[in-house]
């Protein structure tokens, strides 16, 4: 498993991971320029409340690593960014911490970030095999504000030794909604979700959702990068496998979930397109950890300061003085957003 965590950052740091064959869809998302917006710029508003706790912009540093030295710094210098800039942060799966304890000392960030809202992370198949009082215990291992368990199929059948067996992890979702002390996020891991998935979430109890489109990082593509042989062969073939982002984010927010919209948001504009398109928070991996790998934590500050410069950019251009109205701000929607938006 250390090996994998090891590949898994080397690769992503390095390589091409993400889509040939697929965007996010939000480019077809266009907002109306407002020329007298009757604002003045320093009064924008970009906060917001989630899970009790107050951001200073909607944005999450998505879970990414755990469970090697490496990681432990990553998470650690990710952390310590959100509670600079007032942001999420997520840690990546707490696996490791199950079969390693000395592993969980990568995870640990309170101590450099005592503020924010911090996502704990587990795959739905460990849930399902998990007890809840063993789940909560990870939880406050990492002192976490709510629990992500991710739904990574596709990437696991392409993963060497991935998992095969996914059954009875809807009904783990819904036992962990009914028992956990803290909200329980569906994550998806790039690949987006269905309205038939979000319909069958919702019914299990879940109110929280990650979508994770396909249109960035691809994790079928990571895998068929540590993959030989036929695995290798099926990893190509679905690299681009998924569903795109945009879409996934106006069926949650339809479906009446407390959505996080995330899968190739790059900057500040992708940013404001998924808020306007319903989301509550927007997520994002893949720059904050080139950033903080190729130039520390100045790098780190720079995605920050941009994301946000950008959103209140957007903001001030349609006339909008907070996120609510950002929402509301008059746009056009593309054909084949449009006729996502419009499947079943």
């Amino acid at each position: 498993m250390e090996r994998r965590k090891a590949d898994h950052i080397e690769i992503c740091a390095t390589a091409d991971v993400e889509h040939r064959e697929r965007s996010t869809l939000l480019e077809e998302f266009v907002f109306l320029h407002d020329s007298l917006p009757e604002l003045n710029a320093d009064d924008i508003r970009t906060d917001t409340v989630c899970a009790g706790k107050r951001l200073s912009a909607p944005l999450v540093i998505t879970g990414m690593t755990g469970g090697t030295d490496r990681a432990a710094d990553i998470n650690r210098r990710l952390a310590a960014a959100a509670q600079k800039h007032g942001l999420a942060f997520g840690l990546g799966s707490q696996r490791a911490m199950l079969r390693d304890s000395d592993a969980a000392a990568s995870y640990i960030v309170r101590d450099v970030a005592p503020d924010i809202l911090l996502l704990g992370n587990i795959g739905a198949v460990q849930a399902r095999d998990m007890t809840t009082s063993a789940l909560a215990d990870l939880v406050g291992a990492v002192e976490a504000d709510a629990l992500c368990v991710h739904l990574n199929p596709a990437q696991e059948l392409i993963q060497p030794n991935g998992d095969r067996d996914f059954r009875g992890c809807l009904d783990a979702i819904g036992r962990l909604c009914d028992e956990l002390p803290v909200p329980v996020i569906a994550k998806e891991t790039g690949a987006g979700m269905s309205r038939t998935v979000l319909a069958r979430l919702r019914g299990a109890g879940v109110r929280h959702v990650d979508v994770s489109g396909a249109g960035g990082t691809t994790w079928t593509g990571v895998e068929t990068l540590r993959s030989s042989g036929p695995q290798q062969e099926t990893g190509k073939a679905l690299w681009s496998w998924g569903i795109p982002t945009a879409p996934c984010v106006g069926w949650a927010v339809d479906a009446g979930f407390h959505t996080i919209a995330s899968g190739g948001i790059r900057d500040g504009h992708d940013v404001a397109r998924a808020i306007g398109l319903g989301a509550d928070l927007v997520g994002a991996a893949l720059p904050w950890l080139r950033a903080v790998i190729d130039g520390g934590d100045a790098a780190v500050d720079v995605v920050a300061e941009s994301m946000v410069e950008t959103l209140r950019a957007v903001m001030l251009l349609t006339g909008s003085s907070d996120l609510a109205a950002l929402r509301r701000a008059p746009r056009v929607i593309g054909p084949e957003l449009s006729r996502w938006l419009q499947q079943s």
